[in-house]
Parts: structure tokens; C-alpha cells; sequence
């Protein structure tokens, strides 16, 4: 394979309509099927995708709603998947904020319907990643090695201007989980979890010096990562989805090492090029060394049966 999309979704009519809006000026995303994607993938020649469903999740104040939500959304990813195992990589949904019901989720994903890995939002009803109380499931992933895909969503607070969540708020709420995964020693303590983090990351590797300076200003804040912010985010992997310019990559490689940045779309939510062939004409500045890994090797990290494929 030579060129795999980390981040791409595939949300089914039958998931949309299980779910109401996100709010924060989101509407419910749009019903997209893996045929519409494949298409996609055949037109820029794209060779497999990593797909979860996305934001908005499975919880909408009801545990019991969410376990079904999941559930569903797992399922139909899981029939695209295995209907087209050669070009997909499945996300599995959690029903956060219950942590046992997450647990239980995880193992039929993983276990039984085959998955790669999961997708975890940046917060459910305003318990971000890092937060005590899901310290289960973070210590089962950790044992498990699994590849997590830390998606943003709108923030927990919802979005006090009048513009689109993902514009700006996404990558904030990106910023604040990753922030937060460090200062709770939640990185110090599950090192095995592969993270993949969506949008470069979104403002976290411009704000990186400054999220590390807690440790010098407010030490006692900053004992739960001795190893400090920067190394944490050093060990984690990046996407370009919806980030697929030099500025952000630059950003990005500052502070991971380039074999930990994996390209991605984001697709649907990306305006693809009109013409086929190279979906990210942005990333031209990299030499095709450089750019074949980005495209293919470096996701053998994070989905190992598709690294051997990543050259041919």
C-alpha cells in the first residue's frame, strides 16, 4: 500500500438517526456509507482508511442509550470492515462516562468483532481523558497495548460564539485533553497506549512550551509528569487530517519525531482537491522519502497488518 488515510469516518444512516445533535453549533453529521468512501479513496488514490464514526459519540445523558448507541455504531463499523478488510481499519465506539460499560464494550470490540483499535472523544458530558474515574479502562488499554484515536469534540461548555465548533473549538478541546492526560499522570502511568491524535494535535504543539512551564511556575501541579509535557507529547502520533499544510506540520514536527506523524483526511469534513490523484497537495513540501512515510509506513505503528503492505 502507499497511501493510507489514519482518519477518515463512515457514519451510517442507521447511527445518524440513533443520534440527536452534538449543539455547539454542530448539526448531526452527515449519513455517509462506505461506498461514498471507497469512491473517494479510488479518486485519490488512497489505498486503505483507519474509519470510526466521530463525534458526536454515544451519550446524550442517558447510560443506558449511550450502551446502545455503541453498540450500533460498532456494529455497522464493523460490517464495513469485514466486508472490505483489505481497505479498512475499524474504531471502535466506548459508552463513556460509565466506565465498567466501556470496559465491557471494549473486550466484545477488540475480542470478539475484530476491531483495531477505539475511539475516544476529548470529553463525554464534561469528563475529559485523564479524569480519575475512567483510571479501569485507561489500565486495560494500557495492558492491552491498543491504538486509541483521540478525537475533539464541541467543549463542555459549548461554544460561546457563533461559529462552527470545528473551526476553532476542536483543536482547543484537543489542547485541553492532552493537556490534561499529562497533568493527571495518565501518560506517566499507561505508556503502552498507542495514541493517534487527530488535527496535528490541533493548538497543542504551538502551546507546547507553555503547557510545559507549569512545571517550573507551579511544580506541586506538575508532579504527575516528572518526565515533563513535552516529552508526553513526543511519544504520541499525529494525523493530518484537516490539517494537511506545511504550517501545521511544522508545528507538529517540532515536537514529535516526523515517523510519528500519519496522514489523514478527515473525510468527509475536508474539501478534497478537484482534481484526483494527491488529496494533500499542502504537504508538497516534503521530499518523497519524507512523504511516502507520512502517506504509509509510519501507520504500521498504530494498525500493524497494514504495515506489510505499506511498500508494495
Amino acid at each position: 500500500m502507499k497511501r493510507i488515510d489514519a482518519h477518515a469516518h463512515v457514519t451510517p444512516q442507521a447511527y445518524v438517526d440513533a443520534v440527536p445533535a452534538p449543539g455547539g453549533n454542530l448539526p448531526k453529521p452527515p449519513a455517509v456509507g462506505a461506498e461514498a468512501l471507497l469512491a473517494m479513496m479510488d479518486r485519490y488514490a488512497i489505498d486503505a482508511a483507519v474509519i470510526s464514526t466521530g463525534p458526536p459519540g454515544a451519550f446524550f445523558g442517558d447510560q443506558a442509550r449511550a450502551n446502545e448507541i455503541a453498540r450500533l455504531a460498532n456494529e455497522l463499523i464493523a460490517a464495513t470492515v469485514h466486508d472490505t478488510p483489505s481497505r479498512f481499519a475499524g474504531l471502535a465506539m466506548l459508552p463513556l462516562p460509565d466506565p465498567d460499560a466501556a470496559l465491557a464494550e471494549l473486550a466484545h470490540a477488540l475480542d470478539e468483532m475484530g476491531f483495531d483499535g477505539v475511539l475516544l472523544l476529548s470529553h463525554v458530558a464534561g469528563t475529559y481523558l485523564g479524569d480519575p474515574l475512567w483510571e479501569p479502562l485507561y489500565a486495560e488499554l494500557d495492558r492491552r497495548g491498543a491504538y486509541v484515536f483521540l478525537h475533539p469534540t464541541v467543549p463542555a461548555n459549548g461554544a460561546p460564539l457563533p461559529h462552527p465548533g470545528w473551526l476553532y473549538e476542536f483543536p482547543f478541546d484537543t489542547t485541553r485533553a492532552l493537556t490534561n492526560l499529562i497533568y493527571t499522570g495518565t501518560f506517566e502511568r499507561y505508556p503502552n497506549i498507542r495514541w493517534q491524535v487527530a488535527h496535528l494535535g490541533g493548538a497543542t504543539s504551538v502551546l507546547a512550551e507553555r503547557i510545559a512551564s507549569l512545571a517550573a511556575r507551579e511544580p506541586d501541579k506538575a508532579e504527575a509528569a516528572p518526565a515533563g509535557a513535552v516529552h508526553y507529547l513526543s511519544r504520541l502520533y499525529y494525523d493530518t487530517g484537516l490539517a494537511n499544510q506545511e504550517l501545521p506540520y511544522r508545528s507538529a514536527a517540532m515536537v514529535a519525531p516526523a515517523d510519528h506523524i500519519v496522514f489523514g483526511t478527515d473525510w468527509p469534513y475536508l474539501a478534497m482537491p478537484e482534481d484526483p490523484g494527491d488529496p494533500a497537495p499542502g504537504l508538497g513540501f516534503l521530499d518523497a522519502k519524507e512523504r511516502a512515510a507520512l502517506d504509509s509506513a509510519n501507520i504500521g505503528a498504530l494498525v500493524p497488518r497494514f504495515a506489510a503492505d505499506a511498500t508494495h
